[in-house]
Parts: structure tokens; C-alpha cells; sequence
């Protein structure tokens, strides 16, 4: 009788420990999400100047399409007008423009410099306005055309040349100078380079860039080199 109290006490004892839930693990400590990098300083320059620049590029944008537009005036109002430009003028004009870019497409196969892809588009312009008969347009548009592509080779030339020089900043178009006095351009910044050659009153140049108070320059002949800034003003 006993044994058998035992034996159901046992029984009882099993069913019960066995039915008992076992306790619930609490969750252990959850990794935190790697946090992003702080943009360091350069970074957030660098990101200012991108916007500068888009909103650079959208003025020298608004500007060009100005710029045409004030041509375009010019050319029309000229063709309004009783010019002294005769016809053999407006010939005279655009062979020299095309005699001016035949190195442009003759050394690389095509105007891949910005001035010379819209010099040949004004050289177009003129033959049109030439057509018309409206020889003062003609005239104008071909001497546009002849300056910009002497800018081209001038550019061409500098690009020749090798990397920037140190210190050396490019303006954002090349700017349109004139010689007020005569002056030597020099084969780099600096009094004791060479002299490449001399430019007299009146002489129309490109600027492509600066370094400290000398300017690299081109005229429509093709040559290049650096002038330091008295002798030349904005046209």
C-alpha cells in the first residue's frame, strides 16, 4: 500500500514538472544601426561649389542666349539700313573668315573648340545674310567669326603648351581685351621670360586665364603667351 502511494506520488510529481512553462528569455541587447559618417569639411565645400558652379553655368548660359539675340538685332537692323558695305567688301569678308578657320578643321579634322564651333556658325549666317544681299550683316557677322576663330587657334596653342602653371586660374569665358599701349607677351608670367612678340595700340586679344597680375593671352593671328595686365583693357 505504500509502495504503491510512492509510485502515484512520483507520477504526480513528473506530470507536474513537466507541465510547468519554462521561464521566458529576455532578449539580449540589440545592435545599434551603424550611424553615417560625418560629412567632413571638404566634402561640404566641394558640395557648395557644385551648386556655385551649376548656378555659374546657368548665367554664362542666359548670357549667351542674350549675347545672340543682340546679334541677331544688329544683323536685322543692318539690313534695314543703306551700309557702305558693298558686295565685294562682304566677299573680301567671308574668305577671310574661312581662310581663318581652314587650320581649325584642317589639323583635327573638326572645330572642336568652342569658338570655333560657333565661328563656323556665323560664318554660315553671313553667306545666308550675303544672299540677301544685306553685305553690311555679311561683313559684321564674317569679322565675328574671323576674331573668334583667331581665339580658337589661340586657345589650341595654350592647350600645346602642357599643364597649368602654378597659381594658374582659368576664367569662366575667355574675355575680350584690346592693347591700350604696346606691350610683350612672354613666353610665361614674369618679367625675366623671354618675349615671344609685341602687341601695339589697338590690337584685339583673347584672355583665357591669370596667374597673380599676368594674363595668358591669344590673338587672331594664333600666337599666345603672357601679358602682364596695364598694357591691355576690356573691349
Amino acid at each position: 500500500m505504500r509502495i504503491g502511494f510512492l509510485l502515484l506520488s512520483g507520477v504526480m510529481l513528473t506530470v507536474a514538472c513537466a507541465s510547468k512553462p519554462e521561464p521566458a528569455q529576455s532578449p539580449g541587447p540589440r545592435t545599434p544601426a551603424p550611424a553615417a559618417p560625418p560629412r567632413s569639411d571638404l566634402e561640404k565645400r566641394v558640395a557648395r561649389l557644385e551648386l556655385r558652379l551649376m548656378d555659374r553655368e546657368a548665367q554664362v548660359e542666359e548670357l549667351q542666349k542674350r549675347l545672340e539675340e543682340t546679334m541677331q538685332e544688329v544683323v536685322r537692323a543692318m539690313a534695314k539700313l543703306q551700309t557702305l558695305a558693298s558686295r565685294a567688301e562682304a566677299a573680301s569678308g567671308i574668305a577671310e573668315a574661312e581662310v581663318a578657320l581652314q587650320p581649325l578643321t584642317a589639323v583635327r579634322g573638326q572645330t572642336a573648340a568652342p569658338e570655333a564651333t560657333q565661328a563656323s556658325r556665323l560664318l554660315r549666317e553671313s553667306s545666308s545674310e550675303f544672299d540677301k544681299e544685306n553685305y553690311g550683316g555679311a561683313v559684321y557677322l564674317a569679322n565675328q567669326a574671323k576674331a573668334l576663330a583667331g581665339a580658337a587657334r589661340g586657345r589650341l596653342a595654350a592647350d600645346e603648351r602642357g599643364p597649368e602653371r602654378p597659381g594658374e586660374t582659368a576664367f569662366a569665358l575667355p574675355i575680350h581685351l584690346k592693347a591700350s599701349t604696346r606691350g610683350n607677351v612672354r613666353v610665361a608670367p614674369g618679367t625675366a621670360a623671354r618675349i615671344e612678340f609685341a602687341v601695339d595700340a589697338g590690337d584685339d586679344l583673347i584672355g583665357y586665364s591669370y596667374v597673380d597680375e599676368w594674363i595668358r593671352i591669344g590673338d587672331e593671328a594664333g600666337r599666345s603667351g603672357w601679358i602682364f595686365r596695364t598694357p591691355v583693357t576690356r573691349q
